[in-house]
């Protein structure tokens, strides 16, 4: 079995049961507002899942501050997606940049709509081959229309966590239902966010060797992970000296490094994961495993 048709399989299994979480929903609705209303509950939650995925596609480039990557003063980047989407066969996306306290980049939207935002931390740090690696990486995820998956299942976990929390709290109106309804609703999410980080580690190998096809071997883009992770690590060793440094009553400099969750699950790096737990859960795959698989 190729890594597309892995890709293909798992995200026809994710799916399948996010529409089985979703069908869930809008029965529970039906059942207590009534039969006679169902068309009213399957339209609002349609509504709320195409309202989730339009905002969550604008929320990923609002939380990071994207900015479109001007084409005279970044040339050879936007030179580089045109001809990479071109060998890829997708129409060229939207390209923007982004601070982001740490070299990394990311995705969203699908095949028309695309967007690729490069921080410009990655910009400074990498080569120009070692970025076309990382754009690639990037143009694969929106060929192969994991990004859309990945928002999608988002937006089913947060309409999950909204109906479990309205039905522990409901009939209720003291403060123990509320924080009764708050953990079991992160529950939830977590349990339907598991079906999505299904493919999100395997959507990473996938992207990894489409990019080292693209681009005709892996070496540059797995020098490009190589800089990233170590960046990255010296990033949040400085935060926290600098948390430590507070804690002395120094006050704060600096801010703090990466980007928000749900966006950091769509980026090429998820950061460092070191407990059992942040493994276990965690967006990506092991770093030094993408680079072995890249190198070998």
């Amino acid at each position: 079995m190729n890594l597309h048709t892995g890709l293909k399989l798992r995200m026809l299994v994710a799916g399948s049961i996010l529409f089985a979480f979703y069908a869930a929903i809008v029965g529970l609705g039906i059942a207590i507002w009534g039969v006679d209303i169902w068309p009213i509950v399957l339209a609002a939650t349609a509504l709320f899942g195409v309202f989730q995925y339009v905002m969550g596609k604008k929320m990923a480039l609002w939380s990071v501050g994207a900015e479109d990557l001007d084409e005279n003063e970044h040339y050879q980047i936007h030179a580089a997606v045109e001809r990479l989407s071109q060998e890829m066969g997708i129409e060229k996306p939207r390209v923007m940049k982004a601070e982001m306290g740490v070299p990394n980049a990311f995705a969203v939207g699908r095949k028309g709509a695309g967007v690729v935002v490069i921080s410009e931390e990655l910009m400074s740090v990498l080569d120009q081959d070692e970025l076309e690696g990382v754009i690639a990486h990037e143009l694969a995820h929106i060929r192969n229309r994991d990004v859309v998956m990945m928002v999608v299942g988002q937006s089913i976990a947060s309409l999950v966590g909204i109906a479990v929390y309205f039905l522990t709290v409901m009939g209720e109106r003291n403060f123990g239902a509320m924080i009764m309804g708050w953990i079991l609703s992160s529950i939830a999410q977590t349990i339907v966010m598991i079906f999505v980080m299904a493919i999100s580690r395997y959507r990473e190998y996938v992207a990894d060797a489409d990019a080292a096809r693209a681009i005709g071997r892996g070496e540059p883009l797995a020098r490009a992970l190589e800089k990233i992770s170590d960046y990255s690590q010296q990033a949040q060793a400085q935060a926290q000296q600098r948390g430590r440094g507070r804690g002395r009553g120094e006050r704060q400099q600096g801010g703090k490094p990466g980007v928000d969750d749900s966006v950091q699950a769509l980026c090429i790096s998820g950061g460092s994961d070191r407990s059992i737990m942040q493994k276990i859960f965690s967006t990506h795959p092991p770093m030094e495993k993408r680079i072995d698989r890249l190198r070998s």
